[in-house]
């Protein structure tokens, strides 16, 4: 595989963009297909050359098994952003598959949320999110469904399947596979051992980066409970061990610790990666939680900078149990795909924080979900009946693609579901006359957690799941089809040419409940981004 492009300061010098870095990744390990980077994505450009290039090309990768091929939006003046020096990765947009010549689809499970916090945050300010930001799972996936929770039969996840007639494409269907995690309460929960690694470079002075940091820190903190332990690593131009594993009959002094980090100097992350396991390691057993957290703006410019070395290195303490979450924090210089794939690697959460309200979400309310694995390597492939459905696609997860012969092969690293954690995916489908009964059958296959071998479930397509018309369908579906609408729209998908913001804004405001802050929180966020959209169209 080879290297990305080093992190240029001058004109020209930015990772993969206007022409400069190094084109060819390599194959991704799903297809025959290897992977091409055109111009225009960069991964750690700043100055005049790095950035995003506007309207400079796309990404393209070899389809599934090399049969299919990414789609792209046309290449489309930006509004004015705050996108030079950030890194984004474009995974293009899954194309439609005929179920006669390929009835399988087969991906591994997300349940990170960064690229809607991270887009929410871009649209709070005026600007429009990078496209290549926008990954329509990550925004499916950061509201709550009314998933019901798996019975004893099932394990820990369950699997709910219902579809509708599209509200955007007439002739067409949209078929949600949704994953609900089972909730285990807090006497349930093991024993966390934590290592914070905490960037204190001089990018992570403002306001928005270390200080809200250090109070998501001791959120955290407060939300542990006996026998829990924290470690804490910072990095800079060098690193440091600020504190050992240290147990919550001294959280005045993790408190204080927290509250003395400062910023300054450089990013030596792959160091600060190392020290942090060698923390973790100490407190490893089979009968705890061991999980490094990092919180940074994901800008590594001092020693293993590489963006594959470093993914090695996580690659290798994972094998060992210790699992990895990271929250990205800042702009400007904001690192998406390297905090991203940190994750994904590390079998942990991607999480971005732009307000203390996002740090609560994370660290209060979600906190078993984001400490806690309770399936490993969970992959599913959906079988399309020919007989039933014409053409699909699915909606989001480019990146989470896996090839369909690897379904059954337990090396293959795939997504892992924490505690009360759910999974949602939409497709599009064009369905045949008469079609329902059994027109896809959903099968999962999970691990234990540090398991070897997994389990597979199989779940056929009820007919009384097909709704006869969208306003039919339950509101949480109606809700998740304008969620991924406005993701398509704002990542100007060529699926979405003719689709219409207005439709996506009324299509969620039906299906929010007086009182669901997230939801009427969303619905706020569609009518300060349909201006800007209306702006890139007219120019």
């Amino acid at each position: 595989m080879g290297k990305l492009g080093q992190r240029g300061t001058g004109a020209g010098g930015g990772g993969i963009g206007m022409g400069q870095g190094i084109s060819g990744l390599g194959t991704r390990g799903r297809g025959a297909g290897g992977a091409s980077y055109g111009a225009g994505v960069s991964l750690y450009g700043s100055g005049s050359g790095g950035g995003v290039a506007q309207g400079q090309g796309s990404m393209s990768f070899g389809g599934k098994a090399g049969k299919s091929t990414r789609m792209h939006s046309s290449a489309q003046a930006e509004p004015p952003s705050s996108t030079v020096g950030e890194g984004y990765r474009d995974y293009g947009v899954n194309p439609f598959v005929t179920a006669a010549e390929d009835r399988l689809s087969t991906f591994a499970v997300d349940v990170d949320t960064g690229s809607y916090t991270l887009a929410r945050r871009k649209v709070l300010e005026g600007t429009l999110p990078p496209r290549e930001a926008v990954r329509v799972e990550e925004f499916l996936n950061y509201f709550r469904y009314a998933y019901p929770e798996p019975a004893a039969s099932d394990g820990p996840l369950a699997v709910h399947l219902d579809a509708a007639p599209s509200p955007y494409t007439p002739g067409r269907h949209l078929l949600r596979v949704g994953v609900q995690g089972r909730r285990l309460s807090v006497s349930e929960r093991k024993p966390a051992h934590l290592t914070f690694l905490v960037d204190v470079s001089g990018s992570m002075q403002s306001p928005d980066r270390l200080p809200l940091a250090k109070r998501a820190l001791r959120m955290l903190v407060d939300n542990l409970r006996d026998g829990d332990t924290v470690a804490l690593v910072t990095y800079a131009g060098n690193v440091r061990r600020v504190l050992p594993p240290t147990g919550m009959e001294h959280k005045a002094s993790i408190h204080t610790a927290i509250e003395e980090l400062s910023a300054g100097g450089s990013t030596a992350m792959a160091s600060g990666i190392d020290l942090a396991y060698q923390q973790a390691m100490q407190t490893l057993d089979g009968a705890s939680i061991s999980r490094v957290i990092i919180l940074s703006d994901g800008d590594a410019n001092v020693g293993a900078t590489s963006h594959q070395e470093i993914l090695k290195t996580i690659q290798g303490h994972v094998k060992e149990g210790v699992t990895l979450t990271t929250v990205g924090f800042g702009m400007g210089n904001y690192q998406d795909t390297m905090m991203e794939q940190l994750a994904n690697k590390g079998n942990g959460n991607h999480y971005y924080v732009d307000s203390l309200l996002a740090a609560r979400r994370i660290f209060q309310e979600q906190l078993g979900g984001t400490l806690e694995v309770i399936a490993q390597d969970v992959k599913l492939q959906v079988e399309f009946d020919p007989e039933q459905v014409a053409r699909y696609r699915l909606v989001g997860y480019e990146n989470r693609d896996i090839a369909d012969r690897d379904f059954r092969n337990d090396r293959v690293d795939a997504g892992e579901i924490g505690s009360g954690h759910t999974v949602t995916a939409l497709y599009e489908l064009e369905l045949k006359p008469g079609a329902g009964e059994g027109l896809a059958t959903v099968r999962m296959r999970a691990k234990r957690p540090r398991g070897e071998s997994a389990t597979e479930r199989a779940h056929r397509f009820p007919a009384r799941a097909l709704a006869s018309t969208f306003k039919e369908a339950s509101a949480d579906l109606r809700f998740a089809s304008a969620v991924m609408g406005a993701a398509e729209l704002l990542r100007r998908s060529p699926h979405a040419d003719r689709w219409s913001f207005e439709q996506v804004r009324e299509i969620a405001r039906a299906a929010t409940p007086a009182g669901n802050a997230e939801r009427e929180e969303f619905l706020s966020l569609l009518e300060k981004a349909r201006p800007l959209l209306r702006s890139v169209a007219a120019r």
